[in-house]
């Protein structure tokens, strides 16, 4: 299994270090072969300079194809050689353990592993990204994905990097500081549409928020809180939404015994490994063809499956809207199906071709 025990800034500088090692281990080489071709023209002056390249390569390559530099009763030329053999092969064998050690570790790999996230992420935008390590940010990250879309992983302890990279394939990953100005914008949050700050530390969640809330106001960011006293500090540094899972767990498990129906059939929506039905939102903006409809208008049951739930306009909230509801910019409609029929009714609040209905599962 692969490791990552450096941090991202660690790596970059063990790639300076390795381009440094070999160049210098290069420049080395290069000053042998041509002090070797120097001194073998010395050595035998009637020998053309082509002889004398020939004579260093062989004798650095340890080929022993015959000399075709004249040795014979030169002591001086034979200690030459000895003394070229000895410098040049351990330049060789320095050039060559260091490259060969660096592959062997396997750093190269995950250096041209983390290239690659960072590209994939730099052609993304008006995605997610979730922000921390741990079950809860993988869960997270796994439902954004789950409901197809785009997102960006930053890990920021590498002892879950395997972790997020078999749960969460595909999805671009960078790893590092959260709250390191260069790292949140090799995740590309000045093109992201949401952020989940979601480290193991309140106080690192409320320096996450701040840092977020200066580089992209018009992020929407959800914040993670394991003290609940911590909501209202977080609200108050730029979060939009605050959520703490022990508060959500302890309402969960009141939940099971008086409403225990309920929770098993949102819980089975969430778990369906086939995205079967999932409840969504999805705002009316000005130019939407929907605006200015009534609900019975919008032809949700014919062109898909989705099942409108409730309208939000403001504050104001209709549960189950009535068929002569008018639809106006800015409603948010709340609507439950597939991830398929949500495209679907996206697509058709942009003024898109709605695409024909999922059928639904027997």
């Amino acid at each position: 299994m692969d490791v990552f025990p450096q941090p991202q800034q660690d790596w970059d500088q063990d790639i300076r270090e390795l381009g440094v090692r070999l160049a210098a281990a290069a420049l080395f080489l290069v000053a042998v072969l041509l002090v070797g071709t120097v001194g073998f023209r010395i050595v035998d002056p009637h020998a053309s300079w082509l002889d004398a390249l020939y004579m260093t390569t062989i004798t650095l390559t340890t080929v022993g194809y015959g000399e075709v530099v004249d040795l014979s009763g030169n002591a001086g030329g034979r200690i030459f050689t000895i003394v070229l053999i000895l410098s040049g092969m351990g330049g060789v064998l320095y050039f060559l353990s260091t490259a060969t050690a660096f592959v062997l570790e396997g750093q190269l790999g995950h250096v041209f592993w983390r290239r690659r996230m960072e590209r994939k992420s730099a052609h993304l935008s008006n995605h997610i990204i979730v922000c921390g390590s741990g079950s809860t940010a993988i869960y997270a990250a796994a439902e954004i994905r789950a409901v197809k879309r785009p997102m960006v992983m930053i890990c920021d302890d590498p002892d879950w990097l395997e972790v997020a990279r078999t749960e969460l394939e595909g999805v671009p990953i960078v790893v590092g500081d959260p709250s390191s100005e260069e790292i949140l914008q090799k995740a590309g949050l000045e093109r992201a549409q949401g952020f989940v700050a979601c480290t193991r530390s309140d106080k690192d969640n409320l320096l996450v928020t701040v840092l977020v809330r200066q580089m992209n106001p018009s992020v929407r960011i959800v914040a993670r809180v394991t003290d609940i006293h911590w909501a209202s500090r977080v609200e108050k540094a730029g979060a939009d939404a605050v959520v703490a899972p022990t508060l959500i767990g302890g309402l969960r498990m009141a939940s099971e015994l008086i409403r225990p129906t309920v929770v098993s059939f949102l819980d089975q929506m969430l778990r369906d490994k086939n995205l079967n039905l999932r409840i969504e939102e999805v705002l009316i903006p000005s130019s939407s063809p929907f605006v200015g409809k009534r609900v019975d208008e919008l032809g949700l049951q014919t062109s898909s499956n989705a099942m409108l739930l409730a309208c939000r306009f403001g504050d104001s909230w209709r549960y189950n809207p009535p068929e002569d509801l008018e639809i106006t910019s800015d409603m948010v409609l709340i609507l439950m199906g597939s991830p398929e029929d949500i495209r679907a009714v996206c697509d058709s609040v942009e003024g898109k071709v709605m695409a024909p209905p999922t059928p639904n599962p027997a």
